[in-house]
């Protein structure tokens, strides 16, 4: 089993995320064009600051008017918080379980790319696979 978290990572010059100065309308616009349902967020520094889901944008429109907001207030402290490139494999798997995809940050806090649930299902599919074949 592979004990590296690179092998994994989406690079985050091939990943969609959201800047926290952004305001509400520009983020949903982002969320509507990708079709996306949670996003990763970082500030201008590149520090990873959060996720937002749909239905974080959800639950404050519901109770407000004003979408000139910058999403920072919108996110959740503790929702999706990032692994980092020394993160064990098998911890990586545990976190996927409760979100689509793991902000990997560096160690710096610095957001260097996502490592999606979907990355990872493929890669134990053929892990399987491989092992059915070898049985064989």
């Amino acid at each position: 089993m592979l004990d590296n978290v690179f092998f994994f990572l989406r690079h985050k010059e091939d990943v969609q995320y959201l800047y926290n100065e952004m305001s509400i309308s520009e983020a949903l616009e982002i969320f509507k064009q990708y079709r996306f349902t949670a996003l990763p967020v970082i500030n201008k520094e590149g520090a990873y600051v959060g996720t937002l889901s749909e239905g974080d944008f959800l639950y404050y429109c519901l109770s407000h008017e004003n979408q000139s907001v910058p999403i920072k207030k919108l996110i959740r402290k503790n929702f999706n918080p990032a692994c980092t490139i020394t993160t064990p494999v098998a911890e990586l798997f545990e976190r996927s379980l409760d979100q689509n995809f793991v902000p990997i940050v560096d160690d710096r806090n610095i957001f260097i790319g996502i490592v999606t649930r979907k990355r990872i299902l493929t890669f134990l599919m053929k892990q399987l696979q491989d092992h059915k074949t070898k049985s064989v």
